[in-house]
Formats: C-alpha cells, sequence, structure tokens
C-alpha cells in the first residue's frame, strides 16, 4: 500500500564543489522535444497512459508549432536595462495575452493539435478554443497569467497553457542568464511566475544544487537545499513520497518538499540521479503524490496548467 514516508536531503557529491549560476534559461529549439520524449516514456505501462500520451503530442506540437513563427520579439533595451538592474522580471505577463505574437503563436499551436491523438471531449475542446474569438482567447490567456482556470472549461485552457508556454520560452531564451537577479520568493527572475517544482541537478559546477523551474517560461533559478521554495522558511522543512517498495534507505526520485510556515507544498525531483527527469512531465506522472498529501492537509504549490483538472 501507498504511504508517506520521510527522507532527508542530501549534499553535493564528494570532491565536487559546486558553484552553481544563479539562473539557466531555457533553449526552445531542444526544450519542448525533449519533454514530448519524456512523457512518451513515461506514459508506457503507466494508470495515466492516456493523459501522457496526449500531453507528449502537445509538446511536440509546441516543438513544430516554432517552425512558422518569426523570432520572439523582446522587450526594447529600456526595459531590459530596467529590469536587470533593479531585479524585475524583464518578461512583462501583464501585458501578454493581447500580444500579437501570443496570437499567432495559438493559431500555429491549435492547426496543429488535431493530430494528436486524443479522446472526443479533448477534440472538441480544440475546435472551441480554435473557433474562439480574439477576446475570448485573451480572456483565457489572462486567467491562466493569474494562476486559475474554470473546472467548466479546463480542457480549453490546456491548449492556451501550451501557447503560453512555448511564447514564453521562447522569450526567456533571448534574455542575459548573467544579468537576472531574484525577483523574490516563489518568483520566476525572468517573468515572475510561480515554479513547477524544482530538481537537484547533476550539472558539471552544480552537482548537488537545486534549481527550481519555472511554470510558465521554463527558466531555471538556485534556489538553497532545505529551504520552501514558495516562502523562503528554512526551519520548519520536510520531505514526504509515496513508497512504492523503493527499499529502506532508497531516495524516491520525485518527493513533497513540505513547509509548516506556509503549509504548502512543492515536488523536488532528484534530477541528479536520473537526468531524464523533466519538472513538467514528472510533475504530472507523479500525480499520486498529489493525491496522497490531500491526505496531509498541505496545499499544494507548484503551478502546473496540465493538472489544473485533477
Amino acid at each position: 500500500m501507498s504511504k508517506v514516508v520521510g527522507g532527508a536531503a542530501g549534499g553535493v557529491a564528494i570532491g565536487e564543489a559546486a558553484a552553481p549560476p544563479f539562473a539557466r534559461l531555457p533553449d526552445a529549439a531542444v526544450h519542448f522535444r525533449q519533454r514530448a520524449q519524456r512523457f512518451a516514456i513515461l506514459s508506457e505501462g503507466h494508470k495515466l497512459r492516456p493523459y501522457l500520451r496526449f500531453l507528449a503530442g502537445l509538446a511536440e506540437a509546441q516543438h513544430r508549432a516554432q517552425e512558422s513563427l518569426p523570432a520572439p520579439v523582446m522587450p526594447d533595451e529600456a526595459r531590459l536595462a530596467r529590469a536587470y538592474d533593479f531585479g524585475m522580471p524583464p518578461l512583462d505577463r501583464g501585458h501578454a495575452a493581447g500580444d500579437d505574437a501570443l496570437a499567432a503563436t495559438m493559431d500555429a499551436l491549435f492547426a496543429l493539435a488535431p493530430e494528436i491523438e486524443m479522446p472526443e471531449a479533448g477534440r472538441a475542446a480544440l475546435r472551441r478554443v480554435t473557433a474562439a474569438g480574439e477576446d475570448e482567447r485573451e480572456a483565457m490567456a489572462a486567467l491562466l497569467l493569474a494562476g486559475a482556470a474554470p473546472t467548466e472549461a479546463v480542457a480549453e485552457h490546456v491548449y492556451v497553457a501550451a501557447a503560453l508556454q512555448l511564447h514564453f520560452t521562447r522569450l526567456a531564451g533571448g534574455l542575459a542568464a548573467d544579468r537576472l537577479k531574484p525577483a523574490g520568493e516563489g518568483a520566476c527572475p525572468s517573468c515572475g511566475a510561480p515554479p513547477v517544482a524544482s530538481a537537484v541537478v547533476g550539472w558539471r559546477g552544480a552537482h548537488g544544487t537545486r534549481f527550481a523551474t519555472c511554470s510558465l517560461c521554463a527558466t531555471q533559478w538556485h534556489v538553497v537545499r532545505i529551504k520552501c521554495t514558495l516562502c523562503g522558511e528554512t526551519a520548519k522543512i520536510g520531505y514526504q513520497a509515496v513508497d512504492e517498495g523503493v527499499g529502506e534507505g532508497t531516495e524516491a526520485l520525485v518527493r513533497a518538499e513540505t513547509c509548516d510556515a506556509c503549509q504548502a507544498y512543492v515536488k523536488v525531483l532528484q534530477q541528479h540521479r536520473n537526468p531524464d527527469l523533466d519538472p513538467v512531465a514528472d510533475d504530472v506522472a507523479s500525480l499520486a503524490l498529489d493525491l496522497l498529501m490531500r491526505q496531509t492537509g498541505y496545499r499544494r504549490g507548484g503551478l502546473n496548467p496540465f493538472l489544473f483538472g485533477y
């Protein structure tokens, strides 16, 4: 039977001095195809196989949609300089809903989406969002950027969320990683959105350190180990995982980092043990952990638009 088990956070490997950069920017040219591959691998033998296969197809469509899109229009130099100098996210989520480039991204992605294997309910939702007018699409985007989606229209919002991810990931890739600064606890330094999860990485020069991943633009930023990703608390942190027979003393690849200060949890991926782990894909695939955490009183703190309906 699945149960909640505790665990301690590991440290940097012996003999390796970690000197991690503050931020690491996404490469949209490979990011979504790699995610599609991870979703496909996770789907094999999984209870959520149909949904994971659908998300694999959606991530592949995010990758292919870029072929018909022009280079994203970056913020002007004055805004970038001001943001870098004062530690503000240089990408403005507040004005994204009316961006012509986002509208073009939606058109390109929705044109490819019919090729994805999906149930009729998903196909009907795709037809509705494809036929939606500019104002309706902008309203859906604005709601998602605020971290919400109506329960009666979650399926439509999944497609809009995928377009937002693609749009902002392409923008984030054009920023200067070495000029980004902390934008506050639980906020992406590139766009200000909340994290989907964090991961203990195995990168050269940063082995054993932790990076949070933005739920919107896929920017990764360094977060101190044993610290709440959301509120910054360090004294009331715990770790819980689904016990699936991994064995005594073996650390689960996906754990929930709980904080008694804000009563929330965000998942932590042990990417240094399996570099194929993807914050978005493995978050969805570890839904059993979320269901188990409902019994503990902690609220889910990581944002993933592909889990809004669960």
